[in-house]
Parts: C-alpha cells; structure tokens; sequence
C-alpha cells in the first residue's frame, strides 16, 4: 500500500474523529462518515458542537473531506480509522455496541490490502478478540493475510486549545511488523510531535486505559483527604500548597470526576482483569470514592444552609456549571447532576447555569432547564461546580446579585480559595 496516494475514512465524526479528519485533509482525501444526520447536516455548514473546529476551517474550500452518512461512499477507502465511543452500561460494564457495529460496517467495504485502525478505548485484547473476527466474517477476508489491523488510541482532551491532536505524541501498534510500519508512516505525516511504538495491539490498549486509570485514582486518593481535612477543619488547599513543596509531590486537585476518558476507561481495565480472574482492589475503590463526590458536595451543601438557619426545603440553589470540564461544552458523563439530583431528594428549588452547555442537548439528556447567569438573583447558596474561565470574573456587584446577605457560597473548584473578601464577607466553603 502507498500511504501518499490513500482514501481514508473517519468512523465517527465527535470530539476524536472531527480534529483527526481535519489534519489527514492537510495531506489525503477523507471521507468524514457519521451515523447522526444533524451532525453532518451541521459540520456541512461550518457548525462544530464540540467547539474544536472553527467554522472557518470547516468551510475553507481547501478541506478534502466529504461529509456523509451514505455508507456506499466508504467502499471508496482503503484505510478505516474508527473513532466511536466506547462508554460504560448503568451498570458500568463496557458498552461495545458502537465499535461492534462500525467493525460490522467497515467489514462489509474491506478489500484485499485494506488496513483498519481502531482508535476508541478498549480493554487489552478487545480489537484481535472482537473486532478483527467481525472485520473477517464481514468480509471473507483472512486478517493478517488479506487485511490489516491498527491501535492508536485518541489522547484527544476537549476545549484544550494548547494539548491538541498534532502537539501530543501518539502511541502506534499494528498486526504485525508491515502494518506498524505503515500506520507509523500515517500517523507521523500529521503529528508533529511523533509517535511511539508499541510492540502490540494490547500493550497500546492498556497503555491507553491505565493513563486515565492512574489519574483517576490518584484524584481519588485527593478527595478522599478533602473529606478527611473537612471533618478535621482544615483547607484542603492549603495542605496541598504545602506538600506541594517537595518537590516529587504530585500536585493533583479534588472534585468531581466525569467525562468520557477518566471515570470510565477504568472500567474497561477492572472488566478484563475480572474476566481472567483477578479482582482489583486500588482501582474499584478509587471509582467509589470517585463517583460519590457528587453526594458529598449536595450534602455539604445542605449541611451549611442548616448551620445558618435556612431551612433546605425550597431553598434557593443555583449551580454553575453542568459540562464535566471547564471550557468545554462536553457533558458525557458529568458529575454536576449527582449533585442536582441529591439536591432534589433535599426539595431545593434548584437552578444550573452553564453558557457553554447545548440548552437542548441539557434538557434532553437530564431534563435540566439551564438559566442565563445574568437573570439569576438573591439566592441562598450558590454552588461552583465547573471552572469556566467567566465564574473567574465576579466581583463584588456580582456577588451582591447572585446572593442574599447570608448566602452560602460552595466553591467545588477552589476558585476564590485566596480571595480573603470573599472568604471572609460571605459564607463560604471550598472542597
């Protein structure tokens, strides 16, 4: 196969797959598919949700990608990148609905010499034990014979405009040796800042799941001693600036932990493990403490308006913030609504801001009707849920809106932590 003269296909047009076929546009013809009409229909007139791609850059006239949901189109590829999500069932199981039915689509367009690289997170073993026998009966074709396989997995981080796709190194596996070689060649005429390669398809996998893995327990570890520093009455951001000063300290923050990389590639990892017979301790309780930040904040939240002689049925809470990070419109598995949701069972008449959150997306998704910041007024506890750059700028006529004379103020992101007006003039609590 000459790379240079190659038609690729991008499976999956999100937050992965979109910047991925904009760099490959720089240099081969792309075919951009997506099962979700509206998002072609939009990326078509130069409208990203995701806010990754400028409107300018998707109507540049120069962009060699064809946006489509006709599947016929992807016979004309010889390279398939599949970029689907790969989330967790209610019961946080891998949920590999939407990699199985893209190995079953791009089965039925493969030819002799075709090459298919899986990008989605994946437990070790998922592309070779699932999807390559897809990718075979499908087609007809022999794997390693007739056809190739790839691992790259995304190290995409949405709203960072610093850390994007073609400034991060990224790790390459292949079937074998021919096929390293070739995906290696792909990838490094777009990633300026090269790649690794790995010596298989499953050590790239797991190098993919425990990134998020070791993260996610190392924040763990950090809320668990917020809420141990909280009962001892001390600030959790003052003991971390203090530790912080040796210097082989890890400086990690509290909060909540959501998204569709952190509090979920753990459970691919957790998933295999069990399934070969070892049962992980460090990894399922980190989740656990993890995923019940949500409740503690609601109740803190509770406890303080009691201590200041507000009654939390019917009082007046608003939260600002409901996407999982700051700056970014993502909501896949935010962790606001935990906190929503426990405020609920309380009878708090409840309000969410977020301006960068799809308002529609907010009400389908959670039933939650979001509220312009500007029309909020005299509340009585107002909950810093998410880091936007705008909850940076209150003063102190802000405040006086936002709040009534003995508002509380819950500041999840330890925003205002150093502001001694606000820490000392308001009732205030930072996780």
């Amino acid at each position: 196969m000459q790379i240079e003269n190659s038609k690729i296909a991008i499976i999956g047009l999100g937050y992965v797959g979109l910047p991925l076929a904009i760099e490959f546009s720089k240099k081969y013809e792309i075919i951009g598919f997506d099962i979700d009409k509206t998002r072609i229909e939009q990326l078509k007139d130069g409208d990203d949700r995701t806010n990754e791609v400028s409107k300018n850059l998707l109507l540049d006239d120069k962009l060699k990608i064809l946006f489509t949901t006709d599947k016929g189109k992807l016979f004309d590829a010889n390279i398939y990148i599949i970029t689907v999500p790969t989330p967790v069932d209610k019961n946080n199981k891998p949920n590999l609905s939407s990699i199985i039915s893209a190995s079953e689509l791009v089965g039925k367009c493969l030819e002799k010499g075709d090459l298919v690289i899986y990008e989605s997170t994946v437990f070790p073993g998922c592309t070779e034990q699932i999807c390559v026998p897809i990718l075979e009966k499908e087609s007809n074709l022999r794997f390693n014979t007739d056809f190739y396989c790839g691992y790259s997995p995304e190290r995409i981080n949405p709203g960072d405009k610093v850390n994007t796709l073609v400034n991060i190194k990224k790790i390459v596996s292949a079937s074998n040796n021919e096929a390293l070689k070739l995906v290696d060649k792909l990838y490094c005429s777009i990633i300026l800042a090269g790649t690794y390669k790995a010596s298989s398809i499953s050590v790239a996998e797991a190098a993919k799941v425990i990134e998020n893995t070791q993260r996610d327990v190392n924040i763990a570890l950090i809320n668990e001693l917020a809420i141990i520093f909280d009962i001892i009455g001390i600030s959790t951001e003052e003991v971390i600036a203090a530790a912080s000063t040796k210097w082989n300290f890890l400086s990690f923050k509290p909060g909540l932990v959501g998204g569709h990389c952190i509090g979920v590639d753990p459970y691919y990892l957790t998933h295999k493990a069990m399934e070969v017979g070892y049962h992980p301790e460090i990894i399922l309780a980190g989740r656990r403490i993890n995923d019940k930040m949500g409740h503690f904040i609601a109740e803190k939240t509770v406890s303080q308006l009691a201590k200041n002689g507000i009654n939390p049925i019917g009082a007046h809470v608003t939260i600002l913030g409901l996407t999982f990070k700051e700056n970014c419109p993502d909501m896949r598995n935010t962790k606001v609504t935990d906190i929503f949701n426990r405020l609920s069972e309380f009878r708090c008449n409840i309000q969410v801001s977020d301006s960068y959150a799809q308002k529609n997306e907010a009400k389908a998704l959670f039933n939650i009707e979001l509220k312009r910041l500007n029309k909020i007024k005299n509340q009585d506890a107002l909950i810093i849920a998410v880091g936007h750059s705008e909850y940076f700028e209150f003063n102190s006529l802000d405040w006086e809106r936002l709040l009534k004379p003995n508002g509380i103020i819950i500041d999840v992101k330890s925003l205002y932590a150093k502001d001694s007006h606000l820490t000392e003039n308001y009732n205030y609590w930072s996780l």
